[in-house]
């Protein structure tokens, strides 16, 4: 018996109406409305690159151009309707789904054990009582708090003082959250007194979590893997996951499907049982141009984003300059439903200029006059999101189609 088939088209409807990017970027973007935007994503991934605005404030400024950092920061801080944790990385989630994380405590507690005694220098196990002893006597700590008289490290980023990555690990077994940020510093404070009361406890066993994970991811994606519902939080296992995809199949709640690629190929995915009709009655994109984050979730995974929409879009983190396609973090461009660019951009903030370096095309993407229109009214929008009141163009910026 055949699979039921997605065509390309409709699938990146619903992909990008799961994503919260079929509908355009307008309405309230502060208290319980822009919460409830970030439930519908899931999480926003928080990064420090700041080339133009943080990650997670570019993420929601994409789907919601009414969006002020102030608004979530007020959301995290004042209301607690949002915690900061681990999923694939650090990001900012729903307060409710904090009694699921309660599994992943105790995941990590067993795994960091063997990796972070091989990735960081010694005693920083002999710092956790002192540490929470600190907290709880004197509040809220950073990690420029603690360590007096420990060796700070010069090897880069991860090379923690044991003071720090004893902060790090009570942050990330759940013992300590984080209660703001200063500036990007995390600042941490004992659990008890950052988790509203409501949302301590651990909900359901590992059984549950396990359903809650994938039932979760899938709703927030439209169809995936098993490995894509396994990465989409980061909260379980493969085996889990596979596991989880059998039971599901064999019960009705979900059913394999084909889904269509950028190029016409085929990829066995699963879906719910009327993925076909919520396919057909996504949204169509709005035909404006939308610059998106590196580490936007609808982007996350690489190899997704290529097969789904034909973009091959790797950060080129460690590729030397001359042999350097695009500039470092290059922001992709979506247009309704087809990804037509990539912009490099930075604000320069005492200048008042987002200056553009460059733009590239994707192949058979023709820059028009009406194109450049809608790519210069959103460089403006973005130019004053990020604090500058002007678009400056470098020489030559507008780069050839790409091959």
């Amino acid at each position: 018996m055949s699979l039921p088939f997605l065509p390309n088209a409709p699938a990146r409807r619903l992909f990008l109406d799961r994503h919260v990017l079929a509908e355009p970027p307008s309405g309230p973007a502060a208290g319980p409305a822009l919460a409830g935007l970030i439930d519908r994503i899931g999480f926003v991934q928080v990064d420090s690159i700041n080339t133009v605005e943080r990650a997670h404030h570019m993420i929601l400024w994409a789907r919601r151009q009414s969006y002020k950092p102030e608004a979530l920061h007020r959301l995290i801080e004042k209301d607690r309707a949002l915690w900061e944790h681990w999923t694939h990385d650090a990001a900012i989630l729903p307060i409710h789904l904090h009694g699921h994380w309660h599994h992943r405590f105790a995941q990590d507690a067993e795994r960091l054990h063997g990796n972070w005694r091989k990735w960081f220098r010694e005693g920083y196990e002999a710092q956790f009582d002192t540490i929470l002893r600190r907290i709880e006597a004197e509040g809220p700590l950073s990690s420029s708090d603690v360590g007096e008289g420990e060796a700070r490290g010069k090897g880069g980023w991860w090379d923690w003082h044991p003071s720090k990555t004893a902060l790090e690990w009570l942050w990330r077994t759940g013992q300590l959250s984080i209660t703001r940020r200063e500036g990007f510093r995390k600042v941490y404070d004992l659990s008890h007194r950052v988790i509203p009361r409501a949302y301590q406890a651990p909900l359901g066993d590992r059984a549950a979590m396990v359903d809650w994970s994938c039932n979760a991811a899938l709703d927030r994606l439209g169809f995936a893997t098993p490995g894509e519902l396994r990465d989409y939080w980061r909260a379980i296992t493969p085996d889990e996951a596979k596991s989880w995809a059998g039971t599901a199949i064999n019960r009705g709640a979900v059913v394999p499907v084909e889904i269509e690629g950028a190029d016409g190929q085929r990829r066995k995915s699963l879906a719910r049982p009327d993925v076909l009709d919520a396919a057909a009655a996504a949204p169509e994109p709005p035909g404006r141009m939308r610059i998106l984050s590196p580490f936007d979730p609808a982007l996350r995974d690489r190899d997704r984003a290529e097969f789904l929409f034909g973009f091959r879009y790797r950060i080129e983190v460690f590729v030397p300059e001359p042999q350097r396609k695009y500039g470092y973090y290059v922001f992709p461009v979506l247009e309704g439903a087809s990804l037509t660019g990539r912009i490099d951009a930075k604000a320069f903030r005492d200048e008042g200029c987002l200056r553009v370096r460059a733009f590239w095309p994707e192949a058979g993407v023709a820059m028009g006059s009406g194109r450049r229109q809608r790519l210069e009214a959103e460089l403006d929008r973005l130019a004053r999101f990020a604090g500058c009141d002007r678009v400056v163009f470098d020489p030559g910026w507008l780069r050839e189609t790409l091959a």
